[in-house]
Parts: structure tokens; sequence; C-alpha cells
């Protein structure tokens, strides 16, 4: 018998009983949408992670102050007030460094236009729009002139220009207190949204960081400073090369602790990509017990089918049937099943990616790898689950066959 017409039997088997066949496809159908959806979700997690670091800035590397021991008591991160100007001035000097912006915040109350609001002040270099890789919305940035002369002029961020402007009013050439300290706007920033840990960044206010020392804080230290690498593959050794002359500079002999703190973004991206990665493999193992679960669900009908079918098998096998025609009939049903439940799973977890992409606003790329993969492996289900019973069928005796009841 040729293996069309034995394909053409099994299919026309499994449409004889249409309501039973989509119930035993059921469970590969879930199998496989669970893993189409945990690899979506998995795959927009690391998007989302890359974005959110490439959106900090351009190879960026954060220097920070560390603690201080006085007296056996230890202050936390950024208690040792450390960092200055001059240290970032010599950051920049170093090979293969492109940019340094030093960095001077303070939450506040800002008044403009008849109108207030509470946001973050932060006092940078010119560089810093390169650093972070954050354009102009209009007007212009701060300038070099402006930092050595500690210029009371300001950037806005979106979100203070809808609270401080809320009329549309043109906010260029406006003046902003800050402290009692009268500020010029001279330019926007363009919107960049929330951060990864949901802080808003364009509730802000940037100004000089020299301005900001003399005029506002009073202080002579940095709250942190940030430093760009001229490549990506540079980034570990800059960062070696600052916490050298840092070192250096704050005269800290060899193994006492630092006091400060220099991180690389790319190691943070690493780690939370890897955690996104780990969650994705937890999830995929459990979609696919649900497919293996689906597998054992066909195994269990086609058992009842061979059952169901005994004296069928009996009286083909009386008349000529080959064996192997009642093999294979019973395993291309099987896979029939399974595969047709791969398809149908693969549509409905595209469907659901797309809907976790609509309703949680994340990203939800489907890998082409994923859905062949989740295909063939419910095809193997179907070989799998389904060799036994069709063996068991192909190895019926005739005789024995025909007189079951």
């Amino acid at each position: 018998m040729k293996r069309s017409i034995i394909a053409r039997m099994a299919i026309l088997a499994l449409l004889r009983n249409r309501s039973r066949s989509l119930l035993t496809m059921l469970g590969v159908v879930i199998g496989v949408a669970a893993v189409i959806i945990t690899v979506a979700i998995g795959t927009g997690a690391r998007t989302s992670v890359s974005d959110q670091i490439n959106a900090l800035g351009s190879n960026m590397i954060i220097v920070q102050p560390g603690s201080l021991n006085l007296g056996g008591v230890r202050s936390g991160s950024g208690g040792a007030s450390s960092l200055t100007p001059a240290d970032g001035m010599a950051i920049a000097k170093l090979p293969h460094v492109s940019a340094v912006s030093p960095t001077v915040t303070l939450r506040t109350q800002v008044v403009s236009n008849g109108n207030n609001w509470q946001t973050t002040v932060t006092g940078v270099a010119p560089s810093y729009t390169y650093i972070r890789s954050w354009p102009m919305a209009s007007g212009t940035f701060i300038s070099q002139a402006d930092t050595d002369g500690a210029a009371k002029v300001a950037v806005l961020g979106q979100t203070v220009i809808t609270n401080l402007f809320p009329n549309g009013q043109n906010p260029l050439g406006q003046t902003v207190l800050v402290k009692n300290v009268p500020y010029v706007v001279i330019g926007t920033l363009t919107a960049k949204g929330q951060s990864g840990v949901g802080q808003d960044q364009d509730d802000t206010i940037v100004i000089p960081f020299s301005s900001m020392l003399e005029r506002i804080t009073g202080q002579t230290t940095l709250a942190a400073m940030d430093v760009s690498a001229d490549t990506s593959d540079n980034v570990d050794a800059v960062q070696t090369e600052v916490t050298q002359l840092l070192e250096q500079r704050h005269r800290i002999a060899s193994g006492m602790p630092d006091d400060f703190m220099v991180r690389n973004l790319q190691d943070i991206a690493n780690a939370a990509a890897s955690t996104a990665a780990i969650l994705q493999l937890l999830l995929a193992g459990v979609a696919t017990v649900s497919l293996v679960v689906g597998g054992i669900g066909i195994m269990n009908i086609m058992l009842v089918s061979v059952t169901e079918r005994t004296r069928e098998i009996g009286l083909r096998l009386a008349v000529g049937a080959r064996r192997s025609a009642i093999l294979w009939q019973f395993l291309i049903e099987a896979v029939a099943l399974s595969t047709a439940g791969g398809a149908i799973g693969v549509v409905i977890g595209t469907l659901g990616s797309v809907a976790v992409s609509l309703g949680a606003h994340w990203p939800a790329a489907v890998p082409l790898s994923a859905v062949l993969f989740s295909v063939a492996f419910s095809a193997l289900v179907g070989v799998f689950f389904g060799y036994y019973p069709a063996a068991k069928a192909s190895r019926l005796d005739p005789i024995v066959a025909l007189r079951f009841e």
C-alpha cells in the first residue's frame, strides 16, 4: 500500500472523530503556546535590558564615592565624598577616555512662570549629552564657557517643562528659580522616559556643575562622575586605569579599601541578562513539561483508538494488509495530532506574545528558531508517544482481533 494512501486513511480516521482529535491536541497546543510566549518574553527582557543600558550612555563607566571608616563606624556608599573636579580632569587625560562629566545632584523645589515643581537639579559638564546619548529638543546645551564662568543657565527635561509651563509656553529665555538663584533656560532635552528602575529621567533640570557647587550647594566634592570609553572594547581597560589613577590621587595604600567605586554598566547589563535567561529557561522547562503531558495524552488516546478499532485492524490483516502499513497509519495519526497541535500552539503563542507586548508595554519578539523548535519538538513528541500504540496495533493477531468484542 502506498504511503500516500496510508496517510489519507490516517487523516480520515482523525476527521471522523473531530472533537476527540481537538481535545487530544489541546495539551500540545498549550505546551507549544507556553514555550512561544516564554521565549518571546525572555527575548524581550534581554532586549529591554540592553536598550535601558544603552540609553544610559555610550560605553559608560560610573565613578561614585565609596564608604568611609571613622573610628570603626563605616558609612554607606557615598559617605566618603572624596571625588573632586580635579579627579575628573585627570581622568579625562587617560588614554581611551573620550569624555568625562562630573555630576552633582540636588532634589529641590523650583519656581517659574507662576508655577512650582519639585525636581532633581543636576550639575554636569558640556560632555553630559554625549556620554548619556541624550540629544537636544531645542536651544543649546551648556558650553565650556558656561562651565568656566559658573553661568546661571539651565536646560530643562520634558517633565519639568510640562509642569512649569503647562500652557505650552516656550521655556527658552524664561527664568527658573533654583534655591532662589535665577537661571535662564537656554535649551530643552528630548523625552527619554523611565529608567530601568522606574525613575522618570525627564524630571530634571541640568545646570553647569561649577554653578551648582558655587551657587547652590557650596560644596567642593562631586556626587559622581560619568566616564565614556572611546570604544566598547576598551571599557574594561578604562575601568582599570580609572581605578589605579584614583588610588594614586587619593593616596590609597595597596590592600586598603578604596574610598570610591568604579562601576561598568556592561557588568550590570550582563548580570541582568543572565538573570532573564535563567528565568526564561525555568519557564521554558515548565512549558516543556506541558508538551510531555500532551504527548502522554496522545498516547492514551491512540491506545484507546487501537482498542476501538481492533476488529477493523484484524479484518485488514486478514485480507492481506502488511503489519508495516498498520504501524505507519497509527504513527501518522499520532504525528498529525501533535504537529497540528504544535502549529495551532505557534499561532496562539504568537498572538499571546503580541497581547503581552501591547498590554504590558513590553517588547516581545518571537524568534524563528523558537517556532521551528516548537513544531519539531511537537512532531517528535508524536513519534515518541505514538510509536507504542502503533506497534501494538501492528502486532495484533488477526484471528484474535476478529473475535474481539
